[in-house]
């Protein structure tokens, strides 16, 4: 069993949203030891592919600063291209974002979520995606207060957590020295009314029925439903 919390309890969570001065939304959101900043850029113009078509678009980039771990990792710029994970961890967080907003409603602009890790001690894509919903809520918010956007093209939240078995029982939020034993791991992308945006799990060393992948599931829910109060008071609403 946890010493330092119960197997449904999150780690402790804060989420700073006047850490970057500049952004139009920003984020420095901890889940334990994990850090991770994210930021929201706007830009008035549309990626090449949605060009006449007055639909906006949101993207993501993430990365992790060389001693975000234990050991220093160099920069990926020094070896002139991003790495799988990089890249696969990014795309999940833009698909995340972009299924709760009416890219029609943003109109023909870009919303650009940065996230980059400080700390890594597990859950860094979960908290990325947690924080950038923040971090993009606060910039729509400036956009609808400036005239920019006549209606609101949010039309939901998303959050993210991981779950999995650890010397058979089944945990919330994973801390790495938990991740890097569990028996099964999923990371759970939902809004907080229980839509499933996207499910990512791995079972190590022998398959897990499905009965057990929904413990992890009911774990999840109310894990979403705790980040999501967490998010809203974040960006005051």
């Amino acid at each position: 069993m946890r010493e330092d919390r119960r197997a449904d309890e999150l780690r402790p969570v804060s989420i700073d949203t006047a850490f970057n001065r500049y952004a139009e939304g920003s984020a420095l959101i901890s889940f334990g030891h994990t850090r991770v900043l994210c930021t929201a850029s706007v830009e008035e113009k549309q990626p090449p592919f949605l060009r006449g078509t007055g639909k906006g678009w949101v993207t993501a980039e993430y990365g992790m600063l060389p001693r975000a771990t234990h050991t220093r990792g160099s920069r990926e710029a020094a070896h002139g291209k991003q790495g799988g994970r990089t890249v696969e961890i990014q795309r999940l967080i833009g698909r995340s974002l972009r299924a709760v907003v009416n890219l029609e409603a943003l109109g023909p602009r870009s919303i650009s979520l940065d996230c980059d890790v400080l700390q890594a001690d597990g859950g860094t894509r979960t908290a990325a995606i947690t924080g950038s919903w923040v971090a993009l809520r606060i910039a729509i918010n400036k956009l609808l207060a400036g005239g920019t956007l006549a209606a609101d093209p949010m039309i939901g939240q998303v959050a993210a957590v991981s779950c999995g078995f650890v010397d058979g029982i089944a945990l919330l939020d994973l801390q790495y020295c938990e991740d890097s034993k569990a028996a099964m791991d999923a990371n759970f992308i939902m809004t907080p009314d229980g839509g499933v945006i996207e499910v990512q799990a791995t079972a190590e060393d022998k398959p897990l029925h499905w009965d057990q992948f929904m413990q992890l599931k009911q774990l999840a829910d109310k894990g979403i439903r705790d980040l999501a109060a967490l998010q809203l008071q974040a960006a005051s609403i």
